[in-house]
């Protein structure tokens, strides 16, 4: 959350108000975009752009989890109580019975 604060000093600073929680998901669909192409990239099915695909996988995975984190922070959400509750009703749901069929 330091560099959410870095940012929304820098944005003030820039456009003369930070984003809101609109904005920073827009950023994320933007980010979400990226990887992608990226990831049609490493499937061929995309042209290679400039430096490391794999490392541009990475980037984009970084900067994919730090909106979720922002965004979680933004509206409050417990994230990691609010994962392991999903992750419990998922591996209920792949151990039911119906779900093996």
């Amino acid at each position: 959350m330091d560099i959410r604060k870095k940012y929304a000093e820098f944005e003030t600073q820039k456009y003369g108000k930070s984003w809101t929680r609109e904005q920073i998901m827009q950023g994320f669909v933007g980010d979400v975009g990226d990887l992608m192409k990226i990831v049609m990239t490493k499937e061929g099915i995309r042209e290679s752009g400039d430096g490391d695909t794999h490392q541009r996988l990475a980037h984009e995975l970084s900067d994919c989890l730090w909106s979720v984190l922002v965004l979680a922070d933004q509206y409050d959400v417990d994230l990691e109580k609010a994962f392991l509750g999903t992750m419990e009703e998922l591996d209920k749901k792949i151990n039911n019975e119906e779900y093996k069929k």
